[in-house]
């Protein structure tokens, strides 16, 4: 028996774990302190109603003989219509048209930003965007994949643009996580033309893209001509309506989308149904009431909430004279630490001074290196008293 040595190349700690171990220790030594946590990117909000009274119905089915779901349809890799319809209108209002065959619901984007690494050779190179989410560079350290960094920096607003890097697969997130840094339609054009110059494929993290308010930005990739022949898109009902305790996602591998002579839907589809069964009946009958008039009506109106509280995070720091980025299409905001101070000294000072958790920019790259990462994921009154927080610590 041989371990897979890969592992072994990991970083010791997962980022958050190491935040949530700093953070139990520090609440356990300060229990009369109230510790307010802006890092990691976990909802606040209650579900929209829509979303739960059609989970109840999907429960009450299951109560029932002449109702009961066991497995969903095979056809769809255990997908209902329902909800595949609810998707397709949902990216039709954004110019974009998908057949059923083309999406595929999974427990979240997470999974299959991981999971989409199955239909790929071991010796492709991958180009990830650093700073950026840890899954991207995780994953790929366990299969033993050769990782190259497209910086991210002030310099280029942290939207790094293809350099001519020697590249199979391309990892892309916008809205990005963790510096809430947004591509242009026009800037995506130039990642897909590339990726086609090279026969490349792009895996797109769009599960922040209900944040997106300005029109000049890119919802879906799928908005730029020629994407289907070359990017799969990830996406998720985690963020866009709450569902990070819920677990449901979908990705779009477009049927235009060949490589070798085969076709990457095909081997996507042939992976998810040996590997996986399926969402819950109940968790997909709630994703598909997101997107109904009423549904998207609602999720609106939590998706309003944390853009206040990030508009109140970034006046904040505008009035402290802190340089940051985001906030304003994304629910992220990414703050340079006073001082030039490096970012896991920072997070124990404002810890200790101001009992404050965010999440230290050097863990999701070395480009994050002096950098911060405050989530708007919270509640007002902790937005407000942490900001509050930060004004008293940091000003004058």
């Amino acid at each position: 028996m041989k371990i897979n040595s890969d592992f072994l190349n990991l970083k010791d700690n997962y980022l958050f774990a190491k935040v949530g171990e700093k953070t139990a220790a520090y609440r356990k030594a300060h229990p009369e302190r109230r510790v307010i946590r802006l890092s990691i990117g976990d909802v606040t909000r209650p579900l929209a109603p829509v979303a739960i009274e059609a989970m109840h119905r999907a429960v009450d089915d299951l109560s029932r003989k002449e109702t009961f779901k066991g497995y969903g349809p095979d056809r769809y890799c255990y997908a209902y219509e329902s909800l595949l319809e609810s998707i397709k209108g949902s990216y039709a209002r954004k110019g974009v048209s998908l057949s059923s065959d083309e999406i595929f619901v999974s427990d979240g984007a997470k999974s299959d930003l991981g999971n989409l690494l199955d239909i790929f050779a071991k010796d492709n190179t991958v180009l990830v965007p650093d700073p950026v989410y840890p899954v991207y560079v995780d994953t790929n350290v366990m299969a033993g994949r050769r990782i190259l960094y497209a910086a991210a920096n002030e310099e280029n607003g942290f939207l790094p643009m293809p350099d001519g890097a020697e590249a199979d697969i391309i990892y892309l997130c916008s809205p990005n996580n963790p510096t809430g840094a947004a591509y242009t339609k026009k800037q995506l054009a130039a990642w897909v033309e590339y990726a086609k110059a090279r026969d490349a494929v792009i895996l797109y993290d769009a599960a922040y893209e209900a944040f997106v308010t300005d029109d000049s930005l890119a919802r879906s990739i799928y908005q730029t001509e020629g994407a289907k022949d070359c990017a799969i898109e990830i996406c998720s009902f985690s963020k866009t309506a709450g569902f990070t305790g819920v677990r449901c996602g979908y990705t779009v591998v477009p049927k235009a989308l060949v490589r070798e002579g085969t076709s990457l839907n095909r081997l996507w589809a042939r992976r998810q149904s040996t590997k996986f069964n399926g969402v819950s009946y109940v968790s997909q009958m709630g994703a598909a009431a997101v997107f109904s008039e009423e549904g998207e009506r609602q999720i609106a109106e939590n998706i309003a909430y944390y853009r206040e509280n990030a508009r109140i995070i970034c006046d904040t720091l505008d009035k402290l004279h802190i340089a940051h980025t985001g906030g304003k299409n994304s629910p992220y905001v990414w703050m340079k630490c006073p001082g030039g101070k490096d970012s896991w000294a920072f997070f124990d000072e404002l810890l200790e001074n101001a009992d404050i958790v965010g999440t230290p920019g050097s863990g999701f790259g070395k480009n994050g290196e002096g950098y911060f990462r405050l989530t708007a994921f919270g509640t007002r009154e902790d937005t407000l008293e942490a900001c509050e927080r930060l004004r008293k610590y940091l000003g004058d």
